[in-house]
């Protein structure tokens, strides 16, 4: 069983407990806006980073001692269980991921396995024991995986879409495939989110990212019951589960079913309509717009000051971007939103 952190303010606001401030992470916080990750970035390449685990420690620390962040997040990538379940995944610098052979068809989909990820996935739980022992219980840590769909649509795309016409052209012409295709990827992901959390994961984000593109319809068929399963399955572990989906704003219901303890908001949502629609039930994540960190330190302090006003008193709010930081976001911006958040938020804890 995990200790108790020391600053417990992260974990104390999913569970909607009072806090004295409102905790503050940012998603891609171990990043390129960072002059040090560049530097250890200038040695080796990504997916080396990601599979080394002293240099994925080196990345997850650097936020925690430069922003002064409320959480740490592990320093790894989604598809890391995809590449494990037999599929080669090409890291591009300005591309992204690519998958030099997609599925696209049932024998590809009997081609892969739900991997041993204790085994085949070894040096993600040994960087997430490692930044244990190395917090030293001063913050929380974060695990994350990408969610079932989410993770079939690069398999089946190929790389990152605009349209995701190859996963929707299998939605209406193979349906019963492309659930094959989710139940193999969805065990995986529950052992995967599962290790995670027994080698000390505190709290796991679930990253849909692009379930945002499917109507209400399609995410309740082919993305909400396998979400649903993996949620479960972090929640008997006993850690929070954050669930982000991009877009996700005419999702609220269904999001809240999945079971998640926060629902994290992309920036096109506003934060007080969603809290009185969903806000007693979940605690919320979010949702600065990550440009707003291109702008002068008055406008990020009074942007941030919106989102807090428009929260309101109480816990339930974890303060966030409303996606990833950017890669050419000025450091000190960051900084000065970490420092924004943490002395606007005292009055609305009184």
């Amino acid at each position: 069983m995990n200790k108790p952190v020391k600053n417990e303010t992260f974990l104390k606001a999913c569970r909607k407990e009072p806090v004295s401030y409102t905790p503050v992470w940012i998603m891609r916080q171990a990043g390129r806006y960072m002059k040090e990750y560049q530097a250890i970035r200038a040695k080796v390449d990504f997916l080396t980073l990601c599979k080394t685990p002293e240099l994925a420690t080196q990345a997850t620390l650097l936020p925690v001692d430069l922003l002064e962040v409320d959480a740490a997040i592990l320093f790894s990538d989604i598809l890391i269980p995809v590449e494990a379940m037999g599929m080669e995944v090409v890291f591009t610098e300005h591309k992204g991921p690519l998958f030099p052979k997609p599925i696209r068809g049932e024998d590809d989909i009997k081609g892969l396995w739900v991997p041993a990820v204790e085994e085949k996935t070894a040096f993600v739980f040994e960087a997430i024991r490692m930044l244990r022992k190395e917090l030293s219980q001063r913050i929380p840590l974060i695990g994350f995986s990408g969610a079932p769909y989410t993770l079939a649509t690069y398999m089946i795309e190929g790389e990152t879409s605009r349209n995701f016409n190859s996963i929707k052209k299998w939605m209406y012409r193979s349906p019963a495939l492309l659930h094959q295709l989710l139940e193999k990827v969805t065990k995986t992901v529950i052992a995967y989110v599962n290790a995670q959390v027994e080698s000390g994961a505190e709290a796991i984000q679930i990253f849909d990212t692009w379930a945002g593109a499917l109507a209400g319809d399609e995410y309740e068929t082919f993305s909400f019951p396998y979400t649903r399963q993996v949620i479960d399955q972090i929640r008997k572990t006993g850690v929070p589960a954050i669930l982000y989906i991009n877009g996700g704003g005419l999702l609220l219901d269904d999001m809240v079913a999945t079971g998640a303890d926060v629902i994290s908001l992309d920036w096109r949502s506003d934060i007080r309509k969603v809290r009185e629609k969903i806000g007693e039930r979940v605690a919320l994540q979010g949702n600065l717009d990550p440009c707003v960190l291109y702008a002068d330190a008055k406008t990020i302090r009074t942007r941030v000051k919106g989102i807090l006003e428009k929260y309101g008193k109480g816990s339930g709010h974890i303060f966030n971007l409303g996606h990833g930081i950017l890669p050419d976001t000025p450091f000190e911006n960051a900084k000065e939103m970490i420092r924004a958040v943490h002395e606007e938020s005292v009055i609305y804890h009184k």
